[in-house]
């Protein structure tokens, strides 16, 4: 069974659940539904939670969304994807990101601006501009990874990212996303002592 999360700008969580079709026993059916009950009786109940039969296990590397829209795995099944839109109540697009169909592992993207994979083309980053009406741009996380969503998670006013993201890079991600001057509503405003932008590290 695989969690993908999703946090919005207003700290409201949605949890899918995925499995394989291919466990057929009555106690891993069981098993499925005792989780899902137990997901669904220990958070709050704005937290909407949706099992999904899907044959892509990581579902965070299948899906990039902020609060409005959501890039998936060009091959997810029909179902899923109108699982995404209607739980979370986002415009749903097939694409790629650098040639890469995990649009979750190489993009973050908040309700404001787009990180991508380095090696975009020029044509990419125009398409998705015109797709997302957002400012993108390509960078690294965690001293050149290319896996952007690996290390980093953002929404519109701040950042986690690997602690070893150089100086550079968070120079880049705190332009990209604009975090200087976000207003954080849920959370104090949080200046990281090493590089004094505002970002946290795990």
């Amino acid at each position: 069974m695989f969690i993908y999360v999703t946090w919005s700008n207003y700290l409201t969580f949605t949890f899918f659940l995925c499995y394989f079709l291919d466990f057929t026993s009555a106690f891993v059916s069981l098993s499925v539904i005792e989780e899902l009950q137990h997901l669904t009786n220990s958070l709050p109940n704005s937290v909407e939670v949706q099992c999904i039969d899907e044959t892509h296990s990581a579902l965070g590397n299948c899906i990039a969304c902020n609060d409005h829209i959501a890039l998936i795995h060009p091959s997810l099944d029909k179902d899923t994807e109108e699982m995404i839109a209607d739980v979370l109540g986002v415009e749903v697009l097939r694409h790629t990101i650098a040639g890469n169909v995990l649009v979750g592992s190489y993009c973050s993207l908040s309700n404001k601006r787009v990180l991508v994979h380095p090696r975009t083309s020029i044509e990419d980053l125009n398409e998705l501009d015109i797709l997302l009406h957002l400012p993108i741009a390509a960078g690294t996380v965690y001293r050149g990874s290319n896996v952007i969503a690996a290390g980093l998670t953002v929404n519109d006013w701040t950042t986690f990212c690997g602690s070893d993201t150089t100086t550079t890079e968070l120079a880049v991600i705190d332009t990209v996303f604009g975090l200087r001057d976000a207003q954080p509503s849920a959370i104090g405003n949080y200046i990281c002592e090493f590089c004094g932008l505002c970002c946290m590290f795990f």
